[in-house]
């Protein structure tokens, strides 16, 4: 019984630690895969690339801060959205700013 009320307590605190934020996750998805294809026909520079990778490190980690008290916040969650605005207008800006990676 001892034993059952312990997983079950372990189950139930696990849970609340996976937080779901799909909208963010979609998100990020969609950017890694603008960064790669920007990256690969030459539309970012390596700096470019490295910086909007660099970015998306710093959004993974405000959003994993997020999570960790098992709760996502309506201001955390706008915190996180800012900061995909902010990179998705740079990236498109670096994108679009008729500068060719050599060789690409």
């Amino acid at each position: 019984m001892v034993l059952f009320a312990f997983v079950a307590v372990v189950g139930l605190y696990q849970a609340k630690a996976q937080v779901a934020t799909p909208g963010v996750d979609q998100r990020e998805g969609l950017q890694r895969e603008r960064i790669r294809s920007g990256a690969a026909s030459g539309e970012l520079t390596r700096r470019e690339t490295a910086h909007a990778r660099r970015d998306q490190r710093s959004i993974r980690r405000t959003e994993r801060r997020a999570k960790a008290d098992g709760e996502v916040t309506r201001q955390e969650r706008a915190q996180i959205q800012h900061k995909q605005n902010r990179a998705s207008r740079q990236l498109r800006r670096n994108k679009h700013d008729a500068q060719v990676r050599p060789g690409a």
